[in-house]
C-alpha cells in the first residue's frame, strides 16, 4: 500500500527579478488515481517565489483536505555541514536556530529582489570573521567578508565543504556556493525560509512535518504532509518538448517517488543511508538534513514513465 497519495516536486530559484522558463521555480505535481495509476495534473512556473509559495500552499492544503497525503520535495540543501550551529553559537535545536537566523537576516520581496548576498557575508563573519566558508556574488560591489571567486580550500579545522549526504553523490554543489552555475547555496537561502512558511501556514501547520528533523531518518505516518530536500539529478529528466530541463526534472522526480512508493521502496529511501554512525545520524536528523534518495547505494537511474 503506498504511504501517499500525491507527489509535488519543485525546482528552486534564487533569481533577483520574476522569471520564468529555463533557470526558474517549476512546481510539478503526480497524484495517485483511483484505480492506483498516477498523473502528473500540474506542471507550472510561477515567476516569483512568493507566488510560488502561495500556491505550493493551496496545492498541498487543497489535497489535504480531501485526506490525500502528500510528499513535497525542493531541489536545495535543508542544512548545513555539522558543526556550523556551534560556529554560530545555537545549540539544542540547532537547524531550527538556524532556519530562524536566516530568515531574519533574509530581505525577500515579492518581486524576487533579495540580499542574499549581504546574508552570506553577514554568516561569514559570524562564522569564522574572514570570507569564508561562504563564496560567491555578482561583483555588484567590494565585500569584504564574501570573495566572488578564488576562495580557499576547506583544510583542517575548518567545517566540511560537503555535507554527509553530499559526500555520496559527488555532482551535488557544496552549500557555501551562492553563485554561478549549481550556486545552491543562494537557493537555500532564499529557500528555508519558504518551507518555514509553508510549515507555519495555517492551512498546514498541524498536520506536517520537515523531514528528518522533525521526523528522525523515517517516514511519520501519522504527518499528512511531509516537507523533504530532493536531488532531482537523481533520475533522468522527461523529455517535455519546448519546456526546459528544468520542468522534465521535477516531473521524472515526482512519477520516480510515486513508483518507489508502489513498490514498497520509500522507507529504505527515508532511513537514509544505514552505515551511518550513531554521530552522523544525530548530525542528520539536527543540523545537516539529507537528500530524499540517497541510500546506501545509488538509486536505479529510472526514465520517467
Amino acid at each position: 500500500m503506498p504511504a501517499f497519495d500525491s507527489y509535488i516536486m519543485v525546482d528552486w530559484s534564487a533569481a533577483a527579478v520574476p522569471r520564468r522558463g529555463k533557470d526558474s521555480i517549476w512546481i510539478a505535481c503526480v497524484d495517485r488515481l483511483s484505480n492506483g495509476q498516477v498523473r502528473r495534473g500540474v506542471l507550472e512556473n510561477p515567476a516569483t517565489r512568493a507566488e510560488a509559495t502561495e500556491r505550493l500552499a493551496g496545492l498541498i492544503a487543497d489535497r489535504a483536505d480531501r485526506g490525500k497525503r502528500v510528499l513535497t520535495g525542493f531541489d536545495f540543501p535543508f542544512g548545513y555541514p555539522r558543526g556550523t550551529g556551534a560556529a554560530l553559537g545555537h545549540d539544542g535545536l540547532v537547524w531550527r536556530r538556524i532556519w530562524a537566523q536566516i530568515d531574519t537576516l533574509l530581505d525577500d520581496a515579492a518581486d524576487n529582489a533579495n540580499n542574499r548576498f549581504d546574508v552570506g557575508e553577514a554568516l561569514n563573519r559570524a562564522l569564522t570573521g574572514d570570507a569564508f566558508p561562504f563564496w560567491g556574488h555578482d561583483g555588484n560591489r567590494e565585500r569584504p567578508h564574501l570573495l566572488r571567486r578564488d576562495r580557499r580550500p576547506h583544510g583542517p579545522g575548518d567545517l566540511s565543504e560537503r555535507r554527509l549526504c553530499e559526500a555520496r553523490v559527488r555532482t551535488t554543489q557544496p552549500v557555501w556556493k551562492l553563485a554561478y552555475t549549481g550556486s545552491v547555496g543562494s537557493q537555500a537561502l532564499t529557500g528555508i525560509p519558504r518551507v518555514w512558511a509553508l510549515r507555519t501556514d495555517g492551512r498546514l501547520a498541524f498536520r506536517t512535518q520537515i523531514w528528518p528533523f522533525e521526523t528522525g531518518l523515517a517516514d511519520c505516518p501519522e504527518a499528512q504532509v511531509i516537507l523533504a530536500e530532493i536531488y532531482p539529478s537523481l533520475v533522468p529528466p522527461e523529455a517535455l518538448p519546448g519546456l526546459p530541463k528544468d520542468a522534465g526534472q521535477v516531473s521524472a522526480m515526482a512519477k520516480a517517488l510515486a513508483r518507489w512508493d508502489a513498490a514498497g521502496r520509500l522507507p529504505a529511501l527515508f532511513a537514509a543511508d544505514p552505515a551511518l554512525t550513531d554521530a552522523e545520524r544525530r548530525a542528520v536528523e539536527t543540523e545537516e538534513a539529507w537528500i530524499l534518495g540517497v541510500t546506501d547505494r545509488p538509486e536505479p537511474l529510472e526514465a520517467a514513465a
